[in-house]
């Protein structure tokens, strides 16, 4: 009986940052644990569908530089997300379409053009140890696979053998300018009445030190009209913290669940596909909104 080999991708070239994402991890923040998860979940999704996985399948998530994989044996493969050149054994092939990889050879998502994360699935998904119900990388907390490293070896789960069929739809491009809805948050009093108003006519760019865990801003701070300390008090996803420099801080899938600074704001969840995009010195601008729907941690 011949035995199957078993489907697996080595680590050639892991880029800057690359990580293992899934849908992240859901109902677990009472215990502390972040999301976590995919920073686009619309990319994330696309890919999982141009290869034919369902929407829970992990995937790599990519920061700026791109990722090189070779595959032990044949597989669907697509990367979407900011836009990057993709190639198999050297020879271009499609972003954002399915692409067959050969038992052997070597996928390659390059540096971006655009944006800032790109997305690569494969049928069957990325078949890492789930932690907690998720196969996601928390850069903060440290649960789940470590970012990739030279001659990582990942397995595949088993390919559903789904035909590759998705009718693609185009997605937004990575932003010229980050616009983030801001629903009031619990300690907008900490800043005074007007304190949203002020954050819509300041302007704001989009800072390096922003990463997984939050986008960070650069421009006017935020001052305070109450002193002393706030206790520490549960945060989610989309928070907006001013720490004491006044400068505010969006938090992302890796935040951390609790925090200690006053949070005058909340970004909606569904603004949070394009700061995944934003590259650093892109104007940002906050516009008030009134609060809808609950905001999920």
């Amino acid at each position: 009986m011949r035995v199957r080999e078993a489907r697996v991708l080595e680590v050639v070239r892991p880029g800057p940052l690359t990580t293992v994402q899934d849908g992240g991890r859901r109902g677990v923040a009472q215990l502390g644990v972040p999301r976590a998860g995919a920073l686009d979940p619309v990319a994330y999704r696309l890919a999982n569908r141009l290869v034919g996985n369902g929407e829970g399948a992990a995937v790599l998530e990519t920061t700026l530089g791109g990722v090189a994989v070779r595959a032990s044996a044949p597989v669907v493969a697509a990367v979407t997300g900011a836009p990057a050149p993709v190639t198999v054994d050297g020879r271009p092939v499609p972003w954002g379409a399915p692409v067959a990889v050969a038992a052997g050879a070597v996928l390659e998502v390059g540096a971006v053009t655009h944006g800032v994360r790109s997305y690569v699935a494969f049928a069957g998904g990325v078949a890492v140890p789930p932690v907690l119900g998720s196969r996601s990388a928390d850069l903060l907390s440290g649960l789940g696979p470590a970012p990739l490293a030279v001659g990582d070896r990942l397995p595949l789960g088993e390919d559903g053998g789904v035909p590759v069929h998705a009718e693609v739809v185009p997605l937004p491009g990575p932003p010229v300018e980050l616009v983030l809805r801001l629903e009031p948050g619990p300690r907008a009093d900490w800043f005074g009445p007007d304190a949203t108003a002020v954050l819509a006519r300041a302007r704001y760019r989009v800072a390096a030190a922003s990463n997984r865990v939050a986008l960070r801003t650069e421009g006017p701070p935020l001052e305070r009209v109450r002193g002393g300390e706030l206790p520490s008090e549960g945060m989610v996803l989309g928070a907006v913290q001013v720490p004491p420099d006044g400068r505010p801080v969006v938090f992302l899938a890796d935040h951390p669940t609790t925090g200690g600074y006053p949070v005058v704001g909340v970004v909606p969840e569904e603004d949070l596909a394009a700061a995944a995009q934003a590259v650093p010195g892109i104007p940002l601008r906050f516009v008030p909104v009134r609060a809808g729907r609950g905001v999920r941690g």
